[in-house]
């Protein structure tokens, strides 16, 4: 599985691309807006921090599909690297999809609540579909079983289309969607730090520092007292 950043936060990119096996970064307009950044240079600080292979999903804003194709190849000019386009599943969004395809550049539909939603924008070409997982738990749904039920239509289907999970608010909905086999999951600096958390790790260590210690010294490490 393959994690992402949902984030355009500078920091906090270079702080979990340095710790972690992130795959690439997401953002949308209101992630982008917090930055209050000129687009090109933050597209570029980005660009930078993550390198030229990793996925960078960058969302249009426009409404009909003449706009969003319109869009998606201006920010193709702009932005290098490995670029995903992502379009809101709406009908015009769909149309977008398949023009977008047509002109062999990969587009992520994003804001996806239903399976049928996934099934249709991977009809018409997605690279990536984005189930919204928390947000659907927000409303009384089921963000996970939705995950689960587009993860069966990509193998009943053999769809080339990926499922990008998104929208998450904890590390036990990260577990659910993994248990679905999801290809790939985008989440929050904070949460993806939490995701390796867990007491009794922490209490591992301690124990064998001090274990290590009574007998070595503080801070001699292995190269230190190999030979001792």
């Amino acid at each position: 599985m393959m994690y992402l950043l949902d984030t355009a936060n500078i920091e906090q990119l270079r702080k979990c691309y340095d710790l972690f096996p992130v795959s690439g970064v997401t953002t949308n307009p209101s992630i982008i807006s917090r930055e209050k950044s000129n687009l090109k240079e933050l597209f570029t600080d980005i660009r930078n921090i993550i390198g030229p292979e990793s996925m960078l999903h960058v969302q249009v804003m426009g409404t009909s599909s003449e706009e969003m194709v319109r869009e998606a190849k201006y920010l193709s000019s702009q932005i290098t690297g490995n670029l995903y386009i992502k379009i809101p599943a709406v009908p015009q969004g769909i149309k977008a999809i398949k023009e977008l395809t047509k002109l062999n550049m990969k587009t992520t539909a994003t804001a996806i609540f239903t399976p049928q939603q996934a099934l249709m924008a991977a009809a018409a070409g997605a690279s990536f579909v984005a189930p919204y997982v928390n947000r659907l738990d927000n409303i009384c749904g089921d963000g996970v079983e939705v995950l689960g039920e587009i993860m069966k239509f990509c193998k009943l289907y053999q769809l080339g289309t990926k499922v990008l999970a998104a929208s998450f608010k904890n590390v036990e909905q990260v577990h659910k969607a993994a248990l679905c086999g999801v290809h790939a999951v985008t989440v929050s600096a904070e949460l993806m730090e939490q995701l390796l958390e867990h007491p009794l790790t922490w209490a591992s260590v301690n124990s064998f520092k001090t274990d290590w210690e009574e007998v070595y010294g503080a801070g001699k490490l292995l190269t230190d007292v190999f030979n001792f």
